[in-house]
């Protein structure tokens, strides 16, 4: 992964179309590297989550290309490499595994991330209905000694339709159900990477489960 990083840090100096073009042949390159990342841990994935399909590392990983049009940053490219794994991809709003590359600012993470209005009221149901279930999740050993939960624009009170006086209402005031885990450069280079990322994704399986739980019951 030592070529994604040093493009990703020159794209960052350089974000101009110009020094793109004379640099797509390192962009091919670095890309067709992680994809085939995606499509490793898309196998390995598979083996211990049944909801994730053999999908197309292609419709998993996000554009480089920025959409500048409503936009006060008119920089044409982002500085990161990013795939969600998940059923129907990084478009289907559903839990998956998330790995961002982004020199200094590179992340593991899962969950679900800003869901439709539906799917966020049937998880917040859930947890409501079964709290101990989901702090239990919170409190697995190995997931606290990882994971976080996104809490960015988290809600200032009760979510719209249920009790204020909920013992556990801070836990449905989040607005994305995304646990994360900050990485380092020297993580992303490491010969390991692989392993290393999928023991971290076998964690969030759990997670993950219990959110497709509250999304489609079956």
């Amino acid at each position: 992964m030592k070529e994604i990083i040093g493009f990703l840090n020159k794209l960052e100096q350089n974000n101009t179309k110009e020094w793109f073009n004379e640099n797509r042949a390192v962009y091919q390159s670095t890309k067709e590297q992680f994809l085939h990342l995606s499509e490793i841990l898309i196998s390995e994935i598979r083996t211990f989550d049944s909801e994730i399909p053999a999908i197309d590392p292609k419709k998993c990983m996000f554009r480089i290309f920025r959409d500048v049009r409503f936009s006060k940053d008119k920089t044409p490219y982002k500085t990161n490499y990013g795939t969600f794994i998940a059923r129907d991809g990084r478009k289907g709003g559903n839990p998956g595994y998330y790995i961002h590359m982004q020199p200094g600012r590179s992340f593991l993470g899962g969950g679900i991330y800003m869901p439709d209005p539906a799917k966020l009221k049937a998880i917040r149901t859930e947890i409501y209905n079964y709290p101990t279930d989901f702090i239990d999740l919170l409190e697995a050993s190995d997931f606290k000694a990882n994971f976080q939960l996104f809490n960015t624009n988290k809600l200032k009170t009760a979510p719209k339709g249920f009790p204020k006086d909920f013992e556990y209402i801070d836990l449905l005031r989040y607005k994305s159900y995304a646990p994360f885990m900050n990485l380092t450069d020297e993580q992303i280079r490491d010969p390991n990477l692989i392993d290393f990322v999928v023991g971290k994704f076998k964690i969030l399986a759990a997670f993950n489960q219990y959110l497709n739980s509250a999304i489609d019951p079956k």
